[in-house]
């Protein structure tokens, strides 16, 4: 019992900073101000697909956590992870709070990329734990191009 309650922690410990930037208050007003390429899903899409994108991505962590110790894991996949999290982080602050289209495209070509390295990362560490960065790689490809398209049709 003991031992399932602290791999809950350890997922939990894994998921939490995932949605740190939702607490970053947005003007909704910038966004909807904004020209949409056809090709935008509706505003709930975001908040399902992040959702459950942050919930594989804590999963991937908590698999590779699980497998070895922190101590254990090498720099390069905590630096990656690292530099992942902060471009996807950073994108709420940057289009939204600053409304800067350009720099909202740049965290996202940063997530995309940096995603990119950490499957590479998580594959050698954990291959079965790749699966479940495949949601994140295809979402985060999908934000960038969204994200130039809204940059080049609003840009001024």
């Amino acid at each position: 019992m003991i031992i399932i309650f602290k791999k809950i922690i350890l997922y939990i410990l894994c998921l939490i900073p995932w949605f740190l930037s939702s607490l970053v208050p947005f003007n909704s007003e910038f966004y909807n101000s904004l020209i949409l390429p056809f090709f935008t899903p509706p505003n709930v899409f975001y908040g399902i697909a992040w959702t459950i994108t942050y919930i594989f991505i804590a999963f991937s962590i908590y698999q590779v956590i699980s497998k070895y110790t922190w101590k254990k894991i090498p720099k390069s996949y905590k630096k990656t992870l690292l530099i992942n999290y902060l471009f996807n982080q950073s994108f709420t602050f940057l289009f939204f709070t600053l409304e800067n289209t350009f720099l909202g495209f740049i965290s996202c070509i940063g997530t995309f990329i940096s995603c990119l390295f950490l499957y590479d990362e998580t594959s050698k560490l954990n291959e079965k734990s790749t699966k479940y960065l495949n949601p994140y790689v295809l979402l985060s490809l999908f934000a960038t191009v969204l994200s130039i398209t809204i940059y080049i049709i609003n840009a001024k």
